[in-house]
């Protein structure tokens, strides 16, 4: 295990040339000090968890003093945000401290957010806020927990600073990894200006570390889009699949590693809507929950827009073709799984489907809902009366279920082993926007224990835990006004 000062620093896109990046330093916070820690994202950077109590962590991951071996950078892209091109973004208010090499291999980018005002942060502070810096530090667990790619989160650490937002709030940083930080808006900035050489440094340096088997292709550069596309497409189907709204679908928040990037106004549905808005900025419903599969391919459409001077055109509108396919295979694949089947048949299709269709009819909660679903009987004569009435729609509903029993009948196993196949794919615990709102608030308060608690629900996302099982209940009365938005 490393310490601090001993962990294994191999900074390549610090070592990149200068257009992609600004070399910066994070700007001093005073007294920080350490909320919380992930000791299992620890573990993928070989660091010791006992480092955590010394006092120097804090001011590490603050940004206060550098990891030895580490080289702070800034990252440059640009991406389009709600459709419109912008030229410019970049890392504003986030730096890259380094890059650390485990001891089988994995790289992991130590990723600061809040570290102050770089050459990008467009007149922006370059800070973060303590209610963002929690919502990501817990969601990117949950995810991960969940089995759906996404950047981690290392540490939480707060200062006393204050930040305006809508108003003044109390600042904090988050530590996020990921094995790369490369954006779809990470090719655009280049290929908008032309830099055709600048597009073919970054497309060789991605493909050389994390796509190697691609480097013998016959056509690198387009087995490197049609990979992407095919983990975009699988991510857009476990983002519909569990009932997740990302919010800002921005190609400059889209991962060329089919990650899960950037929280900041996401949110699990509670009642099924798929017209879901979680987003309190995002007027017009472009991020709705059923638009984020087509923002997927459009984001897509982009890079390969980016990608043209490396790839042709007729094999770039044939790779994006693909993604249609990819996301219906997968997303078949994860909700035959979510209603218990093991085989496929003619109509298993329209089955969950229709039972979508009657969810958002019924404006049912969809984590819920799937996992008490799992507890159906699937007896010719019973009568699920629960499960039933949840739905709250009998004479539309009980031909489904009829359906659904005949069906069930179909397959070799008991009602008991699918329960429990069902309970390893339908969780019963999500990040709730109210228990986020609910942990933020007593940590407004220097309370910080609902953070922990709160973590470790949600690190064991299907497990029952029956001393926590609140933390599954729908959001109460007074949260279901909670807005989020870009700010969040």
């Amino acid at each position: 295990m490393k310490t601090l000062e001993t962990l294994s620093f191999d900074n390549t896109y610090a070592a990149l040339p200068e257009t992609f990046r600004q070399r910066v330093s994070p700007t001093v916070v005073p007294s920080p000090y350490l909320i919380a820690f992930n000791a299992d994202a620890a573990k993928l950077i070989d660091l010791d968890p006992e480092e955590a109590k010394r006092p120097e962590f804090a001011e590490y991951f603050a940004g206060n003093k550098l990891l030895p071996g580490s080289d702070p950078v800034a990252m440059k892209y640009a991406g389009h945000q709600f459709g419109h091109y912008v030229p410019q973004l970049g890392d504003g208010r986030a730096i890259l401290l380094g890059e650390v090499r485990n001891s089988i291999g994995g790289k992991w980018d130590l990723h600061l957010k809040g570290g102050g005002q770089t050459a990008f942060s467009r007149m922006g502070d370059g800070r973060a806020v303590l209610r963002s810096s929690i919502r990501e530090y817990l969601c990117g667990e949950a995810m991960h927990a969940l089995n759906v790619p996404t950047t981690r989160a290392l540490c939480l650490v707060g200062t006393d600073m204050e930040v305006y937002r809508e108003h003044q709030e109390t600042g904090a940083l988050v530590t996020r990894m990921a094995p790369s930080h490369v954006r779809f808006g990470s090719f655009e900035v280049f290929a908008h200006r032309g830099q055709t050489d600048e597009v073919k440094t970054l497309a060789d340096y991605v493909i050389g570390l994390y796509f190697p088997h691609l480097v013998a292709a016959e056509k690198p550069y387009l087995a490197f889009y049609r990979e992407v596309i095919s983990r975009t497409a699988e991510l857009m189907a476990h983002w519909q699949a569990i009932g997740f709204a990302h919010g800002v679908m921005n190609t400059d928040n889209m991962s060329i590693l089919g990650l899960t990037l950037d929280y900041g106004p996401f949110g699990f549905m509670e009642d099924f809507d798929p017209g879901f808005i979680c987003n309190h900025s995002d007027d017009t419903g472009r991020y709705a929950f059923d638009q984020q599969p087509r923002i997927g391919y459009w984001n897509l459409a982009c890079l390969g827009y980016a990608l043209m001077s490396l790839i042709d055109a007729d094999d770039a509108r044939a790779a994006i073709e693909t993604y249609a396919p990819a996301f219906n295979a997968k997303m078949n694949s994860l909700m035959m799984a979510k209603i218990g089947l093991q085989t496929s048949c003619d109509g298993d299709l329209k089955l969950w489907q229709d039972l979508i269709d009657l969810l958002a009819v019924a404006k049912t909660d969809y984590t819920n809902y799937f996992r008490i679903l799992g507890n159906f009987d699937s007896s010719p004569d019973a009568r699920n009366d629960g499960i039933r009435q949840r739905l709250k729609l009998a004479p539309m509903a009980d031909e489904w279920f009829n359906r659904y029993s005949a069906r069930l009948r179909e397959e070799s196993r008991t009602d008991a082993d699918r329960r429990e196949a069902m309970n390893q794919v339908n969780p019963r615990y999500v990040l709730r926007n109210y228990l986020a709102q609910v942990a933020i608030e007593k940590a407004e308060r220097k309370d910080f224990g609902e953070i922990e608690r709160l973590m470790s629900v949600l690190k064991h996302p299907f497990d029952d835990q029956p001393e926590m099982a609140h933390y599954a209940n729908p959001a109460p009365a007074w949260a279901r006004g909670l807005h989020v938005s870009c700010s969040s």
